[in-house]
């Protein structure tokens, strides 16, 4: 147990991804995607290599467990294939570790 308030909590990371094709619910529009760094939880039932290498299957098991809002299967398999590549990317970016960020930034 923790004696922290969930204010004093450290943050999940996330990302926001802006969408090329916004997805239609109804009668919202889904303009923007939070993409939160996925425990390995999140990752249950994946191979991290496809995840790395963007496979569409995998991502569409991952990001309905770390989105807000949550997408579903069906939204993801009828997502524009730009929008795919950048929550890919995100996911991607989030699984490598500091070293090799630095690395790349550099």
């Amino acid at each position: 147990m923790t004696d922290q308030t969930p204010a004093e909590l450290p943050c999940a990371v996330t990302e926001s991804v802006e969408l090329d094709s916004p997805i239609q619910r109804g009668k919202t529009t889904v303009t923007e995607i939070q993409v939160r760094k996925p425990k390995s939880g999140a990752l249950r039932g994946v191979s991290l290599a496809d995840v790395l290498n963007m496979d569409v299957q995998a991502l569409t098991k991952v990001l309905p467990r770390i989105t807000e809002p949550a997408l579903t299967e069906p939204e993801l398999r009828d997502l524009d294939p730009a929008d795919m590549v950048q929550l890919g990317n995100v996911v991607a970016n989030f699984l490598l570790p500091k070293r090799m960020k630095a690395d790349a930034e550099s």
